[in-house]
C-alpha cells in the first residue's frame, strides 16, 4: 500500500509541475499570489469574461471591493475605478494572468477593470488602441453595475499596454471616435511604458506598428499636451526591455506643455520586477503598489 501511496504523490507532483510548466509567466504570477493567499479571504468578487466587442479578445474582467458584496449592482456607484492594460509586445498576454492585480486594487477599494486587446500578426496598429477604447467606454457606461464611478477613471498599463493606454490618453482621436473623450479620464499610470521608441528595434514592434505609414502617429509623445489627465510613470532603472529615457523624455515633453506629470524610477528593478511588485509575495521588489494608490487618491475627485 506504501508503494501505491508513493507512486500516486509522486504522480501528482509530476502533473503539478507539467501543469505549471504550461502556464505564462503572468498567470504562474497569479498563481503564487494566490497561494500566498491560502487560509485568507480573497478580498475581491470578480465578473470575468465580459465583451466588449465582437472579438474573442475583446474581452475584460471586472474585480470589485468584498465589501460591496457579491452583488455590486445594489450599490450607487461610489468607488474609484482603474482599467489595467497588460503588456506583452502586442503580441503575447492575456488578462487572466493578472488577476492578482484587480484582487490588489480591489482590496484597497477600487473597482479594477481587466482588459484584453486584439494582438499582432493578425491586428496592427491600430487595432489595439482601438480596442483600449472601447474598454475604456464600455466602463464609462457599465462601470455603474458593480459599484464603480464613471466619474473617477484612471487608466493604468503596463509595457505595450501602457503604450496604447497612453495614446488614448493623449491622443483624442480614439475616444472621440466613440463618442468619449480623454477629458473622462482621472488620471493616467503607466508601468515601464514605451513613449518615444522610433526608430523600430524589435522586431515585435515592426510587426505591430512599422506598417503604419507616418511612424511618429504610432509614438504616445507626438500627442503630449497641457491639458492631458495627470500621470504617473514608474520605471526601473534596470530595464532594458523598455529604456528608462522613455519616461523621462514623455515626462519632460508634458513638463514642457505645463502638464501634470511625475516620474517614479525604482533602483536595482527591471521591466517584469515592476508588474511584479503587485503580487503579494514579490511586493518587497518596489512599492509601485503604494505609490499608484497615492496618486489615485491624490486625484480621485470626492465630489
Amino acid at each position: 500500500m506504501t508503494k501505491y501511496i508513493i507512486i500516486a504523490i509522486l504522480a501528482l507532483i509530476i502533473g503539478f509541475i507539467l501543469w505549471f510548466n504550461g502556464l505564462s509567466g503572468p498567470q504562474k504570477l497569479n498563481f503564487a499570489d494566490k497561494a500566498y493567499l491560502i487560509g485568507e479571504r480573497q478580498f475581491a468578487y470578480a465578473h470575468k469574461d465580459i465583451a466588449f466587442g465582437d472579438d474573442e479578445k475583446q474581452k475584460l474582467d471586472v474585480y470589485w471591493p468584498e465589501q460591496k458584496g457579491e452583488n455590486a449592482q445594489a450599490e450607487d456607484g461610489k468607488s474609484p475605478v482603474v482599467i489595467f492594460y497588460h503588456g506583452g509586445s502586442w503580441r503575447d498576454g492575456e488578462r487572466a494572468g493578472y488577476a492578482y492585480l484587480g484582487r490588489a486594487l480591489a482590496k484597497r477599494g477600487y473597482v479594477t477593470v481587466i482588459a484584453d486587446y486584439r494582438k499582432i500578426p493578425d491586428h496592427i496598429f491600430p487595432s489595439f488602441v482601438a480596442d483600449a477604447a472601447r474598454a475604456f467606454v464600455w466602463t464609462e457606461k457599465n462601470i455603474a453595475r458593480y459599484g464603480g464611478d464613471a466619474n473617477n477613471i484612471f487608466i493604468m498599463g503596463h509595457s505595450a499596454g501602457a503604450h496604447l493606454m497612453m495614446l488614448i490618453g493623449l491622443n483624442p482621436k480614439y475616444l472621440n471616435a466613440l463618442n468619449s473623450d480623454p477629458t473622462k479620464i482621472r488620471g493616467i499610470i503607466g508601468l515601464a511604458g514605451p513613449y518615444d521608441f522610433l526608430p523600430f528595434d524589435s522586431e515585435a514592434a515592426k510587426v505591430a506598428l512599422g506598417g503604419w505609414p507616418k511612424p511618429e502617429e504610432t509614438q504616445p509623445i507626438t500627442y503630449a499636451r497641457g491639458d492631458a489627465a495627470p500621470m504617473l510613470l514608474l520605471t526601473g532603472t534596470d530595464d532594458t526591455t523598455v529604456l528608462p529615457r522613455n519616461g523621462q523624455k514623455l515626462t519632460a515633453a508634458i513638463n514642457d506643455v505645463n502638464g501634470e506629470v511625475e516620474i517614479i524610477e525604482y533602483p536595482n528593478m527591471d521591466h517584469y520586477g515592476i508588474i511584479m511588485a503587485y503580487a503579494r509575495p514579490f511586493r518587497g521588489y518596489g512599492p509601485a503598489l503604494e505609490d499608484s494608490i497615492t496618486f489615485i487618491e491624490k486625484h480621485v475627485d470626492a465630489g
